[in-house]
């Protein structure tokens, strides 16, 4: 067993009141952290959420900068010094279709979405921070942004930019402190919502024929990693990094024309 020594670090989860978020909660509570429960419009999951893991939960729009501002000055305030940081808040538009079918509205609202509110939230947290000069960051990824995703072209553009160029810069930008800045990119995960919605076989299928594990990750399976990254004790020289948690997945079946 793997010692995270995560006991009395305040973190932040952003979109913690989701599938993938209330799992990363519920675990790092367990390691004894203090968890802020971020939600934009869950606001009665997040409460009730936080009130089981005895956390906060706060409101912020992260598309919004001044949103963003007031989060982090009223975790500031009730909580006192954020030592890490889960930028885990995104959305996926349920509709596939090709890139030249989507609309502009579409394209940039996934970017915002998923793209801009990493970059808000990183923003706001490794402003404060550098001026300690440690705390840990995760961003939260997709291996769409891996290795592309028919039909969601807007939301693999915005996970892959997380992941390869934000990232790289962001953990150099700290460079000369001792802040981690490292992500996690999910595979194909059961949260409650797939299951409640009933699960496509034959997607699920296709999915599991480019993995190694065949079989689907569960959300304690990405919050398991996310854990691991945040722990200066387990991961202390790891920055820059990408964990897949995708049971060795190794790219995506292509269907050919008409399938």
């Amino acid at each position: 067993m793997i010692l995270m020594t995560l006991e009395g670090m305040n973190v932040l989860v952003t979109g913690g009141a989701g599938g993938i978020g209330q799992a990363i909660c519920r675990h790092l509570a367990r390691q004894g952290s203090k968890v802020i429960v971020h939600y934009r419009t869950s606001r009665s999951e997040a409460e009730s959420l936080a009130g089981e893991i005895d956390g906060i939960a706060v409101y912020a729009d992260l598309r919004k900068k001044d949103d963003v501002d007031k989060m982090f000055s009223q975790i500031e305030e009730e909580i006192g010094l954020l030592q890490c940081c889960v930028a885990n808040a995104g959305m996926y538009p349920p509709e596939p279709m090709p890139v030249w079918e989507i609309s502009e509205d579409r394209w940039n609202s996934t970017l915002e979405s998923n793209l801009g509110v990493t970059v808000l939230t990183a923003q706001g947290f490794l402003k404060g921070a550098v001026t300690s000069g440690k705390g840990s960051l995760v961003l939260i990824g997709s291996t769409a942004g891996v290795h592309g995703e028919r039909g969601h072209s807007d939301y693999a553009t915005a996970k892959g930019a997380i992941t390869s160029g934000l990232l790289r810069t962001l953990k150099n930008d700290v460079s000369g402190t001792s802040i981690r800045v490292n992500a996690v990119a999910p595979g194909w995960t059961l949260t409650d919502s797939k299951i409640e919605s009933g699960i496509d076989r034959e997607i699920a299928s296709n999915a599991m024929r480019t993995m190694s594990m065949k079989k689907l990750a569960s959300p304690e399976d990405v919050a398991g990693a996310v854990a691991f990254l945040l722990s200066d004790v387990a991961s202390g020289h790891i920055s820059g990094q990408v964990i897949e948690v995708s049971g060795g997945m190794e790219g995506r079946v292509i269907p050919g024309p008409g399938e």
